[in-house]
């Protein structure tokens, strides 16, 4: 019994300790992490609202990649040109379509990117 009465004497120090430490009577302040962040926000919209886009730049970027695009949609319809060129067996197809069970179109595709050789097709379709 005298230790259990000595536990809750400790216990009653713990809290008197606890409640010492809040008996200021004034709230905890939090440390004050961006004060200046109003400042910082006028100064970055300052920044953005003197720099100015000069049209001449814009276009000559547009300008660009409209080159750009149809540069590529140009090799693009000149390769489909080159892959249409080769000739393909009707037999082949099917075996590719049969083995790997994909559509007509991809079968052919494959079997002409590899030049109507079946073996290379096949195994550009399992890797």
């Amino acid at each position: 019994m005298p230790e259990e009465a000595n536990m809750a004497a400790e216990g009653d120090v713990d809290m008197d300790l606890e409640a010492e430490e809040n008996c200021t009577g004034k709230p905890t302040e939090k440390p004050r992490k961006h004060d200046s962040g109003a400042a910082d926000l006028e100064k970055v919209t300052d920044y953005a609202e003197e720099k100015e886009i000069s049209s001449s730049n814009l276009e000559t970027a547009m300008s660009v990649i409209g080159d750009r695009r149809s540069r590529e949609q140009k090799a693009k319809q000149e390769r489909e040109k080159e892959l249409a060129k080769v000739t393909i067996k009707k037999e082949d197809v099917e075996l590719i379509m049969g083995e790997m069970e994909i559509t007509r179109v991809l079968a052919e595709r494959s079997l002409r990117e590899h030049m109507g050789n079946v073996v290379e097709a096949l195994i550009a379709l399992t890797d």
